[in-house]
């Protein structure tokens, strides 16, 4: 009974393991058919190419860009890169000055858009607004310039005092067009200072006071659907800020001022990268500081400005100065090298196991290959549906995944061997040596994965490839080895070839030397060759403990004595 019931709960392992790879198919083959995906994973830059975008600096008369503000700039588009799904770009600048962004492939809008945007955000309060109806094509740039005029005569009580609006600011108001307008730099215009600048869309211009409250104070940024009355849900998208303590000091405080005023001066002017994007009334004040963004947005718009926000804008505006494609850096004949060079691991893996267990070490080829057949739907799953792509440094994670696979095998199996060792039959050692082995398995595993977290997190670029393809192989090595080495030899142990310990088995008791029995007790070995019989006696020997070890000589001191 105890025996069918291992078998049966090895039967259910398999099951287990089978809707595993049920489901990676299952997800494969949905991204294949309907998302245009693939049934091989994706390649990263150094064996695919990609496209390389040149940043330049957008910076105002006499300003110029310092080591920080780059190396922030870096941070924060890598980190946009990455939000957007896109596995092993490289984000690097050049030159002191430029940004250079290197990513896998062919880059959709949807990520060109995350890397360009400043994200620079502003709330500036409105002090007038019209409508475009039809915007007049630009002559040439601005003939003036109102950011040159001198700052009102009267000093203004607040940013929504109309005293902002001196006569070159109502000027350029009338006269100059939008494109006009942005060439005036209003991306990096004075935040001290009023503003002419026109919608996102175009069709209406705003003069807005100086900049109260600064996206640098917002601590974290979602897209979802707008909220409508008593609580129902709208088809309307938005993103929902949450600002840090001086943030919501700030927008409680302008909120309470704008809410009593009156016509356009109640509205709040949402500006980002030198467009307004909302300029929404102000109804009620707003004291938690979680506002919401509402305007014209789809899904995916708000999804991207969310995920810049978040991050935070950068501290400067940048434009695109070349796009152009670049061939992989490496090539396939690296990647036909490490393959190489895995393929040969992994023989000399199956050559050792073959000399070292005879038939057993066939275990280790069918766990490895199953543990190959895993790791390879997962990345391909990975690949289809989260955007990871393999580089040169993850396919030398995946080889020295082998070993690792490899070593929970031979310390299973020589559990069993221990076992054997001891005088257990073979169904018996297979039970007892598990509860040992998986404890040591789940331990070495376990500091694997920890140093392969620790180095995906601390890690940029090509290095994070490597660990997360290693932490990756080490999951599949506990998976394989509890639903598929462990049920196979609890399978295998039932046959008469293994459970009677055939000679070719690997698990042969009489050339294991089985004669330990445990309590410093030992019994004759029968047919067994000299040198086995010398083998076992020293392996009884290392095997005592202390303990036993002193009866042991007790009991020989106390034999010579009765000779």
């Amino acid at each position: 009974m105890v025996s069918n019931f291992r078998v049966a709960g090895a039967w259910k392992r398999f099951a287990w393991l089978a809707v595993i790879f049920g489901v990676l198919l299952g997800g494969n083959a949905w991204s294949v058919w309907l998302e245009g995906g693939s049934w091989t994973p994706k390649l990263a830059l150094d064996l695919q190419g990609g496209t390389q975008i040149i940043l330049a600096p957008q910076l105002a008369e006499g300003q110029t860009v310092t080591e920080e503000q780059l190396n922030q700039a870096v941070a924060i588009i890598r980190q946009r890169v990455d939000a957007g799904g896109v596995a092993e770009a490289e984000v690097t600048t050049q030159g002191g000055a430029n940004i250079v962004v290197a990513i896998p492939g062919t880059p959709d809008p949807a990520t060109l858009e995350r890397i360009r945007s400043s994200a620079k955000l502003e709330f500036r309060p409105v002090l007038q607004t019209t409508f475009v109806a039809e915007e007049a094509p630009a002559e040439g740039p601005a003939s003036f310039n109102p950011y040159d005029e001198p700052l009102p005569e009267r000093i203004p009580e607040s940013a929504s005092d109309l005293a902002w609006i001196t006569p070159a600011i109502d000027r350029a108001y009338n006269e100059l067009s939008c494109e006009q307008l942005d060439g005036l730099g209003s991306n990096v215009a004075d935040p001290e200072r009023p503003l002419v600048i026109c919608s996102a869309d175009g069709f209406s211009k705003f003069v807005l006071g100086p900049v109260e409250v600064g996206g640098e104070t917002i601590q974290d940024a979602i897209s979802g659907l707008v909220p409508g009355p008593q609580g129902t849900v709208t088809t309307e998208w938005g993103v929902f800020l949450e600002f840090d303590e001086a943030g919501t000091e700030g927008f409680r405080s302008v909120t309470q001022r704008l809410v009593g005023l009156e016509g356009v001066q109640n509205q709040f002017a949402i500006v980002l990268d030198g467009r307004v994007i909302s300029a929404p009334r102000t109804l009620a004040a707003i004291t938690d500081g979680r506002p919401q963004i509402s305007g014209s947005f789809t899904q995916e718009s708000a999804e991207i400005l969310a995920d810049q926000l978040k991050f935070g804008a950068l501290p400067i505006g940048f434009e695109v100065q070349s796009a152009e494609t670049i061939t992989a850096t490496l090539g396939l004949s690296q990647l036909q090298s490490g393959l190489l060079a895995g393929a040969i691991g992994l023989v000399l893996v199956v050559v050792y196991s073959l000399f070292q267990y005879r038939v057993l070490g066939f275990v280790t080829v069918f766990s490895l290959t199953t543990a190959f057949a895993l790791t390879y739907l997962l990345i391909t799953y990975l690949s289809n549906s989260q955007g990871y792509r393999l580089s040169l440094a993850g396919v030398a994670g995946l080889i020295v995944a082998i070993g690792i696979t490899a070593d929970s095998f031979i310390v299973f199996f020589e559990r069993i061997r221990d076992e054997l060792r001891d005088g257990r039959v073979v169904g018996s050692a297979i039970s007892a040596a598990w509860k040992r082995a998986f404890r040591t398995i789940i331990a070495s595993d376990a500091v694997g994965f920890l140093a392969a977290a620790v180095l995906f997190i601390l890690a940029v670029g090509n290095v994070r490839g490597f660990a997360f393809t290693l932490g990756l192989t080490t999951i599949v090595d506990l998976i394989i080895v509890a639903l598929f080495t462990h049920p196979l030899m609890q399978v295998l142990g039932r046959t008469r070839f293994f459970g009677e310990g055939h000679p070719l088995s690997g698990l042969d008791p009489k050339a294991l030397g089985a004669v330990y029995r445990g309590r410093a007790k030992f019994r004759d070995p029968v047919d067994v060759a000299p040198v086995a019989r010398k083998k076992s006696a020293h392996e009884a020997r290392r095997r005592q403990t202390i303990a036993e070890r002193k009866a042991a000589e007790e009991a020989a001191a106390l034999e010579g004595k009765k000779k």
